[in-house]
């Protein structure tokens, strides 16, 4: 199972950046996609997830509104639009797939990570 981020990098605050994940060795049409953040000496925090028909999105009350999930299943490909970037959206983006449609905000429903791409949004 491979869970490649992209697209992380420096940004001015108030720019934007597209996240991707591609996916290999899961059943990506029939998982649960999501997006969590890290920050330095900070907990794991839900951003985003997607369900597996991209039918329905659950964001973060700390990105509602300026990030965007979204899924490509011919591409086994998610990703994260972010809009109106503010400096305490600095951290480290991970994505993540379950099997099911549970707890999609908790971390520990997930299966598999990927390996996290850097976003620092400078003021």
């Amino acid at each position: 199972v491979q869970l490649q981020a992209s697209g992380g990098g420096l940004v001015q605050s108030g720019g934007s950046l597209r996240l991707s994940c591609a996916a290999s060795g899961i059943t990506f049409s029939t998982s649960t996609m999501g997006w969590f953040r890290q920050a330095p000496r900070k907990v794991r925090e839900f951003v985003a997830a997607i369900t597996p028909g991209g039918g329905s999105t659950y964001y973060g009350d700390s990105v509602k509104g300026r990030f965007t999930i979204s899924r490509d299943n011919a591409e086994n490909t998610v990703h994260l639009q972010m809009n109106s970037l503010k400096p305490e959206d600095t951290a480290v983006y991970y994505c993540a797939s379950q099997w099911h449609m549970k707890n999609m905000r908790a971390p520990l429903a997930y299966d598999y990570w990927g390996q996290g791409t850097q976003v620092t949004v400078s003021s």
